[in-house]
């Protein structure tokens, strides 16, 4: 027996040595199946859910939380609960700012160069024009959902309407989708006599009726409700794009809400800009010496106006904060929702606006100009009266003069690149609330940046190819590192920013931004404002700084050769002039003549 014994501990090492080898093989092939799992797009209950809101044609101090007087206590919580960026730009229009959203690429590149509604005729055909979201580029739906997320739209596409083009073709899981560039919001009227009725989407297929209760704010939530709801708790992350129709005109609302802003406009556009601007300072939105934009030329004094005039004046504004404190209502709604079903604590929520607010009163402001071919159409199809505005069927807007109260402190409003057209405010909540309640006004950020920062958090590689074809580069930068608070801007003082729509350009570095519009709303010429100082572009300094001029000029240029920039040979401002009163004189003298109408003293001539 003791003979034998070195053998058989010979025999049980060996053993012991196979189970200890088998084990350790075994934890090897745990540890790499679970590795994989990680790595593997559909392993993903950690990975972050995002939900992007925007908001159509909302000015930059609409919302309470950037200074304004509209009731707005959802989005002031996101605010609190997040941070709120004050130098974030986008398109000065709606579909050019949604194609960089969904595609990380500057306009020109991702096929909104011009929209497709304005092509120019020297524009037509070329590549980067093609009026929709074209396919030089990998969108961002369609990136997530190759990555395993569950994409989700309610609201405005306005990128596409062929099968081709529309958001299922381009990413999206769900949608329900109005393909147009606006209409009613209780209804299916159109905006303009282009189209009998406007186009809706529901998950790919196209509708011809909408759900029962239709009002664009309330459906679109509601549908995005449902959406995440039917795939909740399968493991998967959900990218949610929240694309309100509000509060573009018309503005509508609910016949409940019709008087819930009597009287408060009364005091007139310049007594509450006045008012927005003084919150602004005392909120730390902008600098003590920021002073308002000077008043748009052709509006004038409120106090000039008759009574009558201010009181249906008034109104307009009355309905439009109506409307503005609705849409807050329904993302209250998702944002409940999403706390109420624990998703909350692992969402990203953004918020913007696509651009300025919209200044187009859709009828002649001076007197003596026959009604167009348009007015004409819109009185046929829409309720014009004034006892009528708000209601389902009516069609009013607020016009230049409270487009610049929503725009306060800023110079113009949408369609141009004056600050009142293409800065937004920007609100990012992330899980962990980092730096909660606080104003980043260091970081200079536009909506191209969007796509790749998502796709950083999600930690997803921008694709060079896909659907078996290359595609450009994404040129945005990640706001991944400036949101968990390891740096307050993703650009440096060096980097710059440069823009161009119906021949409106534009280009900013640091505090200096220079900037060519078309008369009459500009001088045709470029003209240089120190925005630190100046943020209501008041003051022409290119004269006294040519150095800088020349600087930016530079940059310019590197802009239009490096995204295919087409000049348009024809835009929206043609003409624009001779339909317009003229500008005051030099000594800033008011009114600039009798012709001036807003609903005050007729015209002698009449």
């Amino acid at each position: 027996m003791n003979i034998m014994l070195p053998f058989i501990n010979q025999k049980i090492g060996r053993i012991r040595w196979r189970i200890s080898k088998l084990d350790s093989m075994l934890a090897l092939l745990t540890m790499l199946c679970i590795l994989a799992l990680l790595g593997n797009p559909l392993f993903a209950q950690e990975r972050p859910n995002f939900l992007v809101i925007v908001a159509d044609d909302m000015g930059y101090s609409d919302m309470g939380m950037f200074g304004g007087e509209i009731s707005t206590p959802n989005l002031d919580a996101l605010a609190q609960q997040g941070v709120r960026y004050t130098n974030y730009y986008v398109a000065p229009t709606c579909s050019p700012t949604r194609a960089m959203l969904m595609s990380g690429m500057d306009n020109h590149l991702a096929g909104m160069g011009n929209m497709y509604e304005r092509i120019a005729p020297n524009q037509e055909g070329q590549p980067g024009y093609e009026g929709v979201l074209n396919h030089q580029i990998a969108p961002l739906p369609a990136i997530l959902k190759a990555n395993g997320y569950h994409t989700y739209m309610a609201g405005k596409w306005h990128l596409g309407k062929s099968p081709e083009h529309i958001p299922a073709a381009r990413g999206f899981e769900r949608d329900f989708t109005l393909l147009d560039a606006a209409g009613a919001h209780f209804s299916r009227k159109p905006y303009d006599d282009a189209n009998d009725e406007t186009q809706f989407t529901a998950d790919g297929k196209y509708i011809d009726k909408l759900p029962k209760g239709y009002y664009s704010s309330k459906t679109f939530t509601d549908k995005m409700i449902e959406f995440i709801e039917s795939n909740r708790g399968d493991g998967k992350p959900f990218f949610a794009y929240m694309a309100h129709q509000a509060p573009h005109d018309p503005l509508q609302v609910p016949d409940d809400w019709l008087r819930k802003y009597k009287g408060r406009y009364d005091a007139g556009w310049d007594k509450i800009r006045e008012q927005r601007l003084a919150r602004m300072k005392e909120m730390n939105l902008i600098p003590e010496i920021a002073e308002n934009a000077h008043r748009i030329w052709y509006v004038p004094d409120w106090d000039e106006l008759t009574g009558m005039a201010q009181v249906t004046l008034a109104r307009k504004m009355e309905i439009y904060a109506a409307m503005v404190e609705y849409l807050d209502m329904e993302i209250g709604k998702l944002v409940d929702y999403l706390r109420d079903t624990d998703q909350l604590d692992n969402t990203y929520i953004i918020f913007f606006s696509d651009n300025g607010p919209e200044s187009n009163d859709k009828v002649s402001n001076v007197k003596g100009k026959k009604a167009s071919a348009f007015a004409n159409w819109l009185a046929k199809t829409y309720d014009t009266d004034f006892a009528s505005w708000g209601r389902k069927g009516s069609f009013v807007a607020y016009g230049p003069p409270w487009a610049q109260v929503s725009a306060t402190p800023f110079w113009m409003f949408k369609g141009t690149m004056n600050e009142g057209g293409i800065r937004s405010p920007l609100v990012i909540v992330d899980p962990k609330h980092t730096n909660a309640g606080s104003i980043n006004h260091h970081a200079l950020l536009h909506v191209k940046d969007l796509a790749p920062t998502l796709l950083d958090l999600a930690n997803i590689e921008p694709p060079r190819q896909f659907n078996g074809h290359d595609v450009l580069p994404m040129q945005g930068a990640s706001w991944a590192d400036m949101i968990g608070g390891k740096t307050p801007s993703p650009r440096t003082e060096d980097d710059w920013l440069a823009f161009e729509f119906w021949h409106c350009m534009t280009v900013r570095k640091g505090d200096w931004k220079l900037t060519w519009m078309p008369k009459p709303v500009g001088k045709d010429d470029w003209r240089l404002v120190n925005l630190a100082r100046d943020p209501g572009e008041r003051h022409d300094l290119s004269a006294e700084n040519p150095g800088k001029v020349k600087e930016l000029l530079a940059h310019w240029e590197s802009y239009v050769a490096e995204n295919n920039v087409i000049l348009p040979n024809r835009t929206q401002y043609d003409g624009l002039e001779e339909k317009l009163p003229p500008r005051p004189p030099v000594d800033g003298s008011w009114p600039p003549g009798p012709e001036l109408n807003y609903g005050g003293e007729e015209s002698e001539d009449d």
